[in-house]
């Protein structure tokens, strides 16, 4: 028998011996999905150009990637908790594209992630992941299409009705089978409701900026694809540095979770107004933009995440980061067209010729005093974009702030009455 006092460090739970590794493989994998969609944002100004492309064309590229991820994405964790977490991180890998890298990051997770799986194993839900693919795209396609084809047309008031009706029957699906990719239950946690609040928010503050911010860097001040990239590396740059010197955790286990969401989305309000207002007068102020996004998302990502994980059971982490990614890409999407559709349509009220895009306007432009208001209105389109952003992420940050601090006030009110 052992002599081994209780809570000898002895008797503690270890940790997987090979755990530092197994998260370097993850990051390797999740680095294939995040480079994917960050290389097609600083490519849009090319594509424009080389494509004779519209500004929802564009939008359009962007968000087929986002919609087909965000459909299946549900489905896919509820696979995995199904049949293993492994064996579908193995299978997206294979499908992402063998003979790249990121080929790599395949055999790194064969030889070393551990299987893992919900003992009991739910049938995968083929039906629910139609009806949210269908009615996520339709409500996109009616937001791309607004500025276009007016919001009053048939067309999109048709397609409207359509993401209503098809989202109500996904709803209504998810809460009658039972094993729903999406459990409607886990929206009577305050804290999951909260995050995802927030979580849907922050991408669409993000999304929705680094879409109109290649275009300016390239359109307006005119750096090339290579250029405007490596000046919107300080944005990336600021979460490493946050997240692996440890500070982000430090500040969100001294504040809190529900502070640090209000904090980490009040620095990415700040960062949006900054490029909004003070990209015109050079670098500086799209350089303090992009790091105060940084330092935000390095905050309040953590913290949202955690407080989505938290809310569902451990037999269901695959459907709960199912449903962390679905949120993050759905966010990302409507930001595209919602802050598109705003700039679509300040452009084209102050230059009516400007429907289609700005290198199509400029073509069209007689002189070089006409260029020079082309370029100002596609500019004033973008501050207007970049500043609903911000107000969009602020509001986010505050509701799942409030909505955690209560389900917080909730559960300690249950402890001590317990």
């Amino acid at each position: 028998m052992s002599t081994t006092p209780p809570g000898h460090p002895e008797d503690q739970p270890q940790g997987h011996p090979q755990r530092w590794l197994i998260l370097g493989v993850i990051c390797l994998a999740q680095l294939t999905v995040l480079l994917d969609n960050t290389v097609l944002n600083v490519a849009i100004p090319s594509l424009t150009r080389e494509l004779g492309a519209a500004t929802s064309d564009i939008q359009w590229m962007i968000n087929a990637y986002s919609l087909v991820q965000s459909g299946l994405l549900l489905t896919a964790g509820s696979a995995a908790d199904r049949y293993g977490r492994k064996k579908m991180l193995i299978a997206g890998l294979v499908l992402f594209g063998i003979g790249s890298v990121v080929a790599l990051g395949l055999a790194a997770v064969v030889a070393l992630v551990p299987e893992s799986k919900s003992p009991r194993g739910d049938r995968p839900d083929l039906l629910g992941a139609l009806l949210s693919t269908i009615g996520m795209t339709a409500l996109v396609y009616a937001i791309i299409s607004g500025p276009e084809h007016g919001w009053t047309s048939g067309r999109v008031l048709a397609t409207d009705a359509v993401a209503v009706l098809v989202l109500a029957a996904f709803a209504y699906w998810e809460s009658r089978i039972p094993y729903p990719m999406l459990d409607l239950h886990f929206f009577r946690d305050r804290r999951f409701t909260g995050a995802v609040a927030g979580a849907v928010l922050i991408t669409f503050g993000m999304g929705g900026a680094l879409f109109l911010l290649t275009q300016h860097l390239q359109f307006v001040l005119g750096y090339g694809p290579l250029e405007a990239g490596l000046r919107t590396a300080p944005l990336a740059l600021a979460v490493v540095a946050l997240n692996f010197s440890g500070l982000s955790a430090k500040w969100t286990a001294r504040l809190g979770t529900p502070v640090s969401i209000a904090l980490g989305m009040t620095l990415m309000s700040a960062g949006l107004v900054s490029i909004a207002t003070l990209a015109a007068h050079g670098y500086g102020g799209t350089l303090l933009g992009l790091l105060l996004i940084g330092a935000g998302a390095a905050v309040a990502n953590p913290a949202m995440a955690h407080a989505i994980m938290s809310a569902i059971p451990p037999e269901k982490a695959g459907v709960g980061a199912g449903i962390n990614g679905t949120l993050a890409e759905f966010g990302n999407g409507l930001g595209v067209a919602v802050l598109g559709a705003i700039l679509n349509s300040r452009f084209a009220a102050l230059i009516p010729v400007a429907a289609a895009s700005l290198p199509a306007a400029l073509a069209s432009a007689g002189s070089e005093e006409e260029r020079g208001r082309i370029t100002d209105a596609f500019s004033s389109g973008l501050e207007t974009s970049q500043l609903v952003g911000a107000v969009a992420v602020l509001l986010g940050g505050l509701l799942a702030a409030a909505l955690l601090r209560r389900a917080e006030r909730a559960d300690s009110a249950v402890a001590v009455s317990a």
